[in-house]
């Protein structure tokens, strides 16, 4: 890591009330100095001045607060300049920063250097960087804890308990000629099963809770015109898709964000899905079978003023075949019009008219959402660190064999490789080429 001080502006780009331009580094109170003409800052306190270019010209009268490292969130010198909001002003006080000696930052920076100087581990840069663009209050609660090292404090106790196990195998292993106790053996056996449970019920419930972090997709599924694209129009409130009595009408995948509850939902209204007329169509329901395979909801919705027939009967099939583990909720429509609509195979959750009132629906996807996150189970939020449980849970199961055999080498090692994943959830062992790839998908000026 250089030691240049770094500089970029830490709020999103366009118009506000404020903006706000990061420094940190040895250098950082030295050009903010330089760029306010002025020598006197109290540490964590709001100063009112005015900021300059380097040709001395007023570009802003802003609010700076100068954090004195260690305390602050780099644990460098960190200098904050609140300035007006806007295009031009945030991006002329950044210019005269790097005029005076600042580097600009590249994307998470401030947060490599936060945990390359000990002020925060890797799994919480990463609730700090999830938290930004939290799907839902859950979501936030679960990264806020992680913050403060929820999730540090639960690795760092299983990853005590192997290096606890490995120590009596590379005691034993110093004097090879005396086998491990029976009795020692079992309680070893036992303490590994225990590891495994907890592991495996955290990768379970986080696997459960994905959606919270990412969001819950939803997809509406159904044979063309029975009501899907009526059903969009009314969850988003405006007229998204086209609604015709041409069906077919929707030829590919539309996607609309809405806020159900307290959750951030991602809705897809799929093309109909039936036997393709031409090219272009056969794409479409393509892309819907693949909307339903990547969703986490699926809404399957059949007119109840038409007679069930073969496609509907297809669409059944298809649902039932595609979403084994998800949660689908099956949905008569048109109950406005004269019922036709009868199936033995199908239990409807609700029954509506999708272009007067969609609030049953809502409810159910509420509830569906609410209850995802009814466990107090630790959660993982990054593939990184579920790919970490399910390597440490693989390494565990496969030092049962040579613990049975007496094989201490071989049962060392594999506890060994469970310690480095469980590490490198929170402080790995240093590779340059990961951190950058992780830490560079944060925002700038975090």
């Amino acid at each position: 890591m250089d030691n240049h001080t770094i500089a970029a502006i830490a709020t999103a780009n366009g118009i506000g009330s404020i903006a706000i331009i990061r420094l940190s580094g040895d250098k950082a109170l030295d050009i903010v100095k330089s760029i306010t003409h002025k020598d006197d800052f109290s540490p964590r306190y709001a100063t009112l001045t005015n900021v300059y270019n380097f040709n001395k010209t007023l570009i802003d009268e802003s609010i700076v607060i100068y954090f004195k490292g260690p305390n602050s969130f780099t644990a460098e010198d960190v200098v904050e300049i609140q300035c007006h909001g806007g295009f031009i002003v945030a991006q002329s006080i950044l210019k005269a920063t790097l005029d005076f000696g600042a580097r600009l930052a590249t994307a998470g920076e401030f947060s490599k250097r936060a945990f390359f100087n000990g002020r925060i581990d890797l799994s919480e840069a990463e609730a700090i960087a999830q938290l930004i663009e939290a799907k839902s209050e859950d979501a936030a609660k679960i990264l806020a804890a992680q913050m403060k090292g929820s999730l540090k404090v639960y690795i760092e106790n299983i990853r005590d308990d192997i290096i606890h196990i490995l120590a009596y195998s590379e005691v034993s292993i110093d004097y090879a000629e005396e086998d491990l106790p029976e009795d020692l053996v079992s309680q070893i056996k036992v303490k590994l099963d225990e590891l495994k449970n907890s592991l495996n019920s955290t990768l379970l419930a986080s696997k459960a809770r994905e959606g919270l972090m990412q969001g819950f997709k939803v997809a509406i599924v159904g044979k063309p015109n029975v009501g899907k694209s009526s059903l969009l129009n009314r969850l988003v409130n405006y007229n998204r898709a086209i609604v015709s009595d041409i069906a077919g009408t929707t030829r590919d995948t539309i996607e609309e964000q809405v806020k159900v509850g307290t959750h951030l939902i991602r809705i897809v209204d799929t093309a109909g899905i039936r036997e393709a007329n031409d090219a272009i169509e056969k794409i479409g329901i393509e892309r819907s079978l693949e909307a339903i395979e990547e969703s986490d909801i699926v809404v399957a919705l059949f007119d109840g003023s038409r007679e069930a027939d073969g496609e509907d009967e297809q669409i059944l099939a298809l649902i039932k075949e595609s979403t084994k583990n998800k949660k689908v909720i099956y949905i008569k429509n048109k109950i406005d019009l004269e019922e036709k609509f009868v199936s033995e195979e199908i239990s409807f959750d609700i029954e509506i008219n999708s272009k007067d009132n969609v609030d049953s629906l809502i409810e159910a996807l509420k509830n569906i959402m609410d209850r995802s996150n009814t466990s107090d189970e630790i959660m993982l939020i990054s593939q990184r660190q579920i790919s970490a449980v399910q390597n440490t849970l693989t390494n565990i199961e496969e030092a049962f064999s040579p613990l049975e055999d007496q094989e201490l080498e071989i049962f060392s090692f594999h506890l060994n490789e469970a310690v480095k994943e469980m590490a490198s959830i929170t402080r790995p062992f240093e590779n340059d080429e990961m951190l950058d790839k992780m830490f560079g998908s944060f925002c700038l000026g975090k």
